[in-house]
């Protein structure tokens, strides 16, 4: 299976502890190297930053070449770079947070999930407390329909 991902997805799953279900669910996760220098950034976490420094066997890192398409002029860099790697690489998934990110995606034909997808399916195959991990996502940044937050926690 080929897996690529955005920033987010990463950033917060490092932040509750969490970012080994990445490879316990898919295996290997393609990022573009945009994406790595997102998670570089001076305004990342300092957990992040740490952990991307010396990134797992897991996680590869590939240069993308990013082609004029007007499509992907309205999101940022790592979405357009993660967008093109998932189409360069016949990806059976990609995962994206940010609204717009996920309607382009879609939009290009590639199958979308998000942070909440992925503990979601970790739930169900019981790799994660969901609710507990709900609750942990909670004291962090992240955003979310708190609709959907409470559809999928009634589901536990």
């Amino acid at each position: 299976m080929i897996v690529v991902s955005d920033t987010s997805p990463i950033c917060y799953l490092l932040l509750i502890g969490e970012i080994e279900l990445l490879p316990q669910l898919y295996g290997r996760v393609l990022i573009p190297r945009i994406v790595q220098q997102e998670l570089s950034d001076e305004r990342s976490p300092i957990a992040v930053k740490n952990w991307i420094k010396a990134p797992p066997k897991w996680l590869i890192i590939q240069d993308v070449t990013i082609p004029a398409d007007k499509d992907l002029d309205i999101i940022n860099a790592g979405e357009k770079a993660a967008i093109i790697l998932a189409l360069q690489e016949g990806a059976n998934l990609i995962i994206i947070d940010e609204v717009l990110g996920r309607k382009v995606a879609r939009n290009k034909g590639l199958k979308v999930t998000g942070l909440l997808g992925i503990l979601d399916r970790a739930a169900q195959q019981n790799l994660v407390d969901f609710p507990k991990t709900i609750a942990a996502l909670k004291e962090t940044t992240f955003r979310a329909s708190s609709k959907l937050i409470e559809s999928l926690l009634s589901q536990y």
